[in-house]
């Protein structure tokens, strides 16, 4: 959430840095906002004005009762004026209800290192690493390779589902934890601490963890109850703090979150349909960090540092891209994403998202640090994938696929596999 004094202060340089995600309608909000903040500050004003005859003629009341005097038409005009009084704050709270859900979903400025553009073909590659292989053999898709080897049902899955969802079977289902065991003993390695969350979430926490009327046609609603599905476990991370100031001398605070994550994938029909890579449910090891402002932008190459030796260990060719303004989420000021090679797809495929949130999600979730008795801030949040277990093995299984069929496991997880070195039919 934006900081309202901020808007008042600088609305300038808030349009210009809003303008750059290329959507009029942010803009339009914008607007509204600050009309709505103008007239609650007016009404505001003519409730003090209010309040004050209000207490005037209740002083002059007791003066005349104390000179035993008549002042039934000065009780009268107090009763008027508290009439008046609870219309006027009665209209004030519309306004700043308006204010608020506003607020709530204008996103985050943009940091000035965000390349401009459109959208996703936009983005600007930083880096790549990683040998891309030759094949001397047709490759086959994730989704033929799933069914070759007999490690996954899609159509036994659909059955009692519906789509998007999947049996993983045999070696797919150890290659599945492996990947979260490697990435979590990584991450602890590392300092970070691990967490399990809860996999549901009331709504105000989830509000502050995302911008709601973007997120929330992803979201499982609970029917009946405050409660949604996480659809990662950032969500949660992120309210782990919620209402509290942290100790300055402690940040950075970095956690590890391990969870089943669960989105419903609205507006993505006819993109991966078929396979693992794009699901309602999956299992995903995601970086959480709470940091101070001038740790923030360390800590955000901390993370995708730590993401790209994960994807390094693994042996599989990636690039990282700076995601543009028409790219990135609303709660994010800048993004970087990582993507590997996908030989049978002949492209890059999004596997990391990793995002530097400013004050954004703080200052909706109440975050703050300082020390007792001092001066408080809003603290800043970074989050970043890990590992996301169902598009890593769509990658192992593209990248590693062998001539006889086989598909070779990354050394790496040898330890995590009892043993297992390659994946073939039983």
């Amino acid at each position: 959430m934006l900081d309202i004094k901020q808007i008042r202060e600088t609305p300038d340089m808030i349009r210009n840095n809003l303008k750059k995600r290329n959507d009029q309608n942010i803009l339009k909000m914008l607007d509204r906002l600050i009309k709505q903040d103008i007239d609650w500050r007016s009404q505001q004003k003519g409730l003090d004005t209010l309040k004050h005859s209000r207490n005037q003629k209740a002083l002059e009341i007791s003066a005349l009762k104390k000179q035993k005097k008549d002042a039934k038409r000065e009780i009268q005009a107090m009763r008027t004026l508290s009439q008046s009084i609870e219309k006027k704050q009665k209209s004030i709270e519309n306004v700043r209800e308006n204010i608020d859900d506003l607020l709530h979903r204008l996103p985050n400025l943009l940091d000035e290192t965000v390349p401009l553009g459109k959208d996703d073909t936009d983005n600007i590659e930083i880096r790549k690493w990683g040998k891309i292989k030759k094949y001397d053999f047709p490759l086959k898709s994730h989704n033929d390779l799933l069914e070759s080897l007999d490690i996954a049902d899609i159509e036994r899955a659909a059955k009692v589902a519906g789509s998007r969802f999947y049996y993983l079977k045999n070696d797919l289902v150890m290659l599945d934890f492996a990947l979260m065991k490697f990435a979590l003993d990584f991450l602890k390695e590392r300092g970070y601490t691990i967490m399990e969350p809860p996999l549901m979430l009331r709504r105000k926490p989830m509000e502050g963890a995302v911008s709601f009327s973007d997120f929330e046609d992803m979201l499982y609603k609970i029917e009946g109850e405050d409660l949604y599905m996480i659809a990662t476990s950032e969500h949660a991370l992120a309210g782990y703090h919620m209402d509290e100031t942290l100790d300055t001398q402690k940040l950075p605070l970095r956690y590890a979150g391990i969870s089943p994550c669960f989105r419903k994938e609205a507006g993505s029909h006819g993109q991966d349909t078929k396979g693992i890579f794009r699901v309602h449910q999956f299992n995903k090891i995601e970086q959480f960090i709470f940091s101070t402002r001038d740790q923030s932008q360390k800590e955000h190459e901390l993370l995708i540092k730590n993401a790209e030796d994960l994807f390094k260990k693994l042996e599989l060719p990636y690039r990282v891209v700076n995601v543009c303004t028409g790219d990135i989420g609303a709660v994010a000021a800048k993004k970087y994403d990582i993507e590997v090679w996908m030989p049978h797809q002949k492209a890059y495929r999004e596997m990391v998202s990793c995002s530097s949130c400013t004050d954004y999600q703080s200052r909706k979730l109440n975050i703050k640090h300082g020390k007792e008795g001092g001066e408080k801030h809003l603290v800043h949040t970074l989050n970043s994938t890990a590992i996301a277990t169902s598009r890593a093995i769509v990658a192992i299984l593209e990248n590693n696929q062998q001539k006889n069929g086989t598909v070779t496991i990354p050394k790496a997880l040898w330890s995590y596999m009892n043993g297992t070195k390659v994946i073939e039919k039983p």
